[in-house]
């Protein structure tokens, strides 16, 4: 797997100083929590859900959840429980068919004794119960193999052991690297009052489960839903206060860049199609228009993904990476803003190379870089431009989502 690879090779000769490295599901979780980028929620009742799955990949999904939880109705978990298998089964036969796929000409085979299975996404199962696990796991046979781990929702200290203890079962059952992804979104995470100590318990709980903890994931939509509010689509989260402290806590306590932190993630988008507008839309001009590229700044206002772009710029401000989604169409504006800037890796690149400390100026002549300050920002970067690469010098965001955007 490589992000950017739907782009056609040539072109992406062009867009790229550092080209974006492969990565696969057997890779360290550090730089597996980085690759997932914009993650693609779908509910498991998806009847296309295997062909879904594969369209994704196409379009440069490099990660994917399939939802038993606040996708589907609570009178749907069966009929959702055995669509997830049977998809995932007809999906796994038909890649192990693929000459590309596992065993083929060009798949990888066995590594570590599991069948890696090619051109897929990054897959996840978000359970409602800790049961579901192991169930799911043992249903889906060798089908399993598709699976890179599971989704934990309304994740606290006393609920999150259970779901923990039946991923460790479970991928001691199946020989498989399954990786957990705890939800930050219940009201106790949330409520001023309760919400310091309950952070510093599931940071407590996660320590322990370090290896299996890939990231840590922002409800905010259920956090908005504990005060009755919901974002309008020209505000980011980051206009909605309460949960806008929540997240500041979550960043806090979780994500330092002390050795304790993990990664966390960019909360849900959740709009694309716009509405009627209050405000102006919050993308400049000039940068299209130096581009010919107008009608995608049209298009992009029209689906509201200005509001999008905003937002993923203030998550990369505030500690967070990559994005939950909920539409493909959103995909391709989170990975072009996650791709590393060239003045951004030059600055990484000196202040690396500065390990005895000090100031200088940057390459660009338009900042300070410190040494000892700056460091952790730079191995941040460095890992960011491992999986997304560095743009060339000349090259812009507005160039990078125009040939990412496959519509």
């Amino acid at each position: 797997m490589r992000h950017f690879d739907h782009i056609d090779a040539a072109y992406r000769k062009h867009l790229f100083y550092r080209h974006p490295r492969p990565f696969d599901r057997h890779d360290d979780p550090a730089v597996l929590a980085v690759a997932l980028g914009a993650t693609l929620y779908c509910p498991a009742t998806r009847p296309e859900l295997a062909g879904d799955i594969e369209k994704a990949a196409r379009r440069g999904v490099m990660s994917m959840v399939v939802c038993l939880e606040d996708a589907i109705g609570d009178d749907e978990v069966p009929e959702a429980e055995a669509n997830l298998v049977a998809q995932l089964r007809d999906l796994h036969a038909r890649r192990a068919g693929d000459p590309d796929g596992p065993g083929g000409r060009t798949g990888r085979g066995e590594r570590d004794g599991v069948r890696s299975v090619g051109g897929v996404p990054l897959l996840f199962v978000r359970v409602r119960d800790p049961r579901q696990i192991g169930d799911i796991a043992a249903r889906l046979g060798p089908a399993a193999g598709l699976v890179s781990g599971f989704v934990l929702p309304k994740f606290t200290a006393p609920s999150g052991g259970a779901f923990l203890d039946a991923l460790e079962d479970a991928a001691a059952r199946t020989g498989l690297p399954l990786l957990a992804m705890p939800v930050l979104e219940s009201p106790e995470a949330v409520h001023s009052e309760s919400r310091t100590e309950v952070l510093h318990d599931v940071a407590r709980l996660l320590a322990k489960h370090r290896d299996r903890v890939l990231a840590v994931r922002i409800g905010a939509t259920d956090m908005s839903a504990a005060y009755g509010l919901r974002r309008p689509p020209d505000l980011t989260i980051y206009d909605i206060r309460p949960v806008a402290a929540a997240i500041t806590d979550i960043v806090n306590v979780l994500g330092r860049a002390d050795g304790s932190g993990f990664v966390v993630t960019g909360p849900v988008w959740e709009y694309f199609s716009a509405g009627e507008r209050m405000f102006k839309p919050q993308l400049r001009q000039s940068p299209f228009e130096a581009l010919r590229a107008a009608p995608l700044r049209q298009r992009l206002i029209t689906s509201d993904l200005d509001g999008l772009i905003r937002e993923v710029h203030l998550d990369k401000a505030n500690g967070l990476t990559g994005k939950t989604v909920i539409h493909p169409t959103h995909v391709a504006a989170v990975h072009a803003l996650s791709v590393v800037t060239h003045e951004e890796y030059c600055d990484a690149a000196d202040i690396l190379g500065y390990a005895g400390g000090g100031a200088m100026a940057s390459s660009y002549a338009n900042k300070m870089n410190e040494a000892k300050p700056h460091r952790a920002w730079a191995e941040r970067l460095m890992l960011r431009a491992r999986v997304f690469g560095v743009a060339a010098r000349d090259v812009t965001f507005v160039e990078l989502l125009e040939a990412a955007d496959s519509r």
